[in-house]
């Protein structure tokens, strides 16, 4: 204990960070739940179709993540040094990278959709519902670059509350909408899957709109304004590119992991799929506050060393780890007592909801490490500027342990639905233990230039 944290202010910076955020993700997580149940009272192939679908915008999201993170590293260190003109220059190149990239996916949603879709299953019915639910997505892309961008610039500089507002009234309109457009309510008509995404854009709109009408508009505690999107940044962009480029590297291959992983999944089988689908809303439920506790850390532990006080930085490290493995044995157990209810809400056959259960006992074990492993790597260290290390054990240990483990125990061996997972998902585990060693070796701190500099 006497290498934590006991400072009662640290606690609360902390929990006025991660709360917003954690409730967030309960926002997301209950539009994602309400989703799958809605498509789940369609059938397992409009279910597995939204959920493969989604695994191409969520690949956006990923690198958008990225962009943002790699940006937030910089910002929350500008911010706590005081310096609003880097800050301001880091803002404009992170909006320029994210919309540049945003017309490229919607290029690729509008030409390529069943092909996209094509990669991930290689059943028909599923390939076409799925590309009529990229097709009704295409104008999220654009959207999210800018809403993902500007809520976690946001966060870095202590404004998380209103992203959270913002999330609030896009839950309700997400909810209404899909209701109205899926099962064709109040004369609209009936549009299944396709439906689900026109909902969720029309949330989009809502939810992009709150945040950055204000960010944009009325902030004056950072003053961004849309002209500075014009001002020359050109001093910064070597050092944007050596802090985030690395980040977007790190969550783009993930992204792209993540997609693989799901290919394999989808050649499993439609009902391994399914079944995962329910459990991803399930992890999401149980992790809500270790996404909390990562983005604190990271904008805590810049805003620290923004301030130049390294050995403050070392132990609320230690600190940050303590909760993250708090927070993943009490999500575990939390997968465990809700596993049940959730998966008798679903219309799926007896096989899938066999699948289910095993993905979820695998899960509650799983969870710890994911947890420890997700506030250093998304928080401390990525907040100290490590993000060359963290690239490194992102991908490597996903492309070299978790891809190759998954593929034979689901494609060669035929393994239970349980050992698969587990395999997919072994360098949770890995990667946990190697970043408690670089949290304590002190190496993760990097010094960072400004503009003026």
């Amino acid at each position: 204990m006497k290498y934590l944290e006991t400072s009662r202010s640290f606690y609360i910076k902390m929990l006025t960070i991660a709360l917003p955020v954690a409730m967030q993700s309960v926002i997301t997580t209950g539009v994602n739940l309400m989703d799958t149940i809605m498509l789940g009272q369609l059938g397992e192939i409009a279910l597995s179709a939204s959920a493969l679908g989604n695994q191409f915008i969520t690949l956006f999201q990923f690198l958008c993540m990225g962009i943002s993170m790699g940006a937030c590293v910089l910002t929350s260190r500008f911010w706590g040094a005081g310096d609003f003109t880097s800050l301001k220059k880091v803002i404009t190149i992170a909006l320029r990278f994210s919309m540049l990239l945003g017309l490229i996916f919607t290029v690729a949603n509008v030409l390529f959709a069943n092909q996209i879709l094509s990669l991930y299953s290689n059943e028909q019915p599923v390939i076409e519902s799925g590309a009529s639910y990229l097709r009704w997505s295409t104008l999220s892309y654009l959207l999210m670059a800018l809403s993902i961008v500007t809520m976690n610039i946001m966060r870095s500089v202590n404004l998380p509350g209103l992203p959270f507002f913002a999330s609030v009234v896009a839950f309700f309109v997400n909810i209404g909408g899909n209701y109205v457009f899926i099962f064709g309510k109040f004369g609209m008509p009936e549009m299944g899957v396709a439906g689900a995404a026109l909902g969720t854009v029309i949330a989009r709109v809502m939810e992009t709109g709150i945040i950055c009408g204000y960010f944009y508009a009325v902030n004056t505690s950072v003053g961004y304004r849309v002209k500075d999107l014009f001002c020359k940044c050109g001093e910064l962009l070597g050092e944007f590119v050596r802090i985030s480029v690395p980040v977007m590297i790190s969550d783009g291959l993930l992204g792209i992991g993540d997609s693989a992983l799901a290919m394999v999944m989808g050649r499993i089988g439609a009902q391994f799929v399914s079944a995962n689908a329910i459990t991803l809303v399930v992890q999401k439920i149980s992790t809500i506050f270790i996404s909390g506790v990562s983005y604190a850390g990271c904008f805590i532990t810049g805003q620290t060393l923004g301030e130049g006080n390294q050995k403050a930085a070392q132990r609320q490290g230690y600190t940050f780890l303590f909760c993250g493995v708090a927070v993943g044995m009490l999500a575990g157990l939390i997968i465990y007592v809700i596993r049940e209810p959730i998966i008798s809400a679903y219309n799926i056959t007896q096989e899938t909801r066999e699948i289910a259960r095993q993905l979820m006992d695998a899960i509650s074990i799983i969870i710890i490490f994911r947890s420890a492993n997700s506030i250093l790597t998304k928080g401390v260290l990525r907040g100290g500027g490590d993000t060359k290390f963290l690239m490194v054990a992102d991908t490597s240990m996903m492309w070299l342990i978790s891809l190759p483990l998954g593929a034979l125990a689901g494609l060669v061996l035929h393994w239970p639905a349980f050992w698969v997972f587990a395999c997919l998902n072994a360098d949770q585990i890995v990667k946990a233990i190697w970043c408690v060693f670089r949290l304590k070796s002190g190496k993760w701190i990097k010094k960072i230039q400004s503009a003026a500099a």
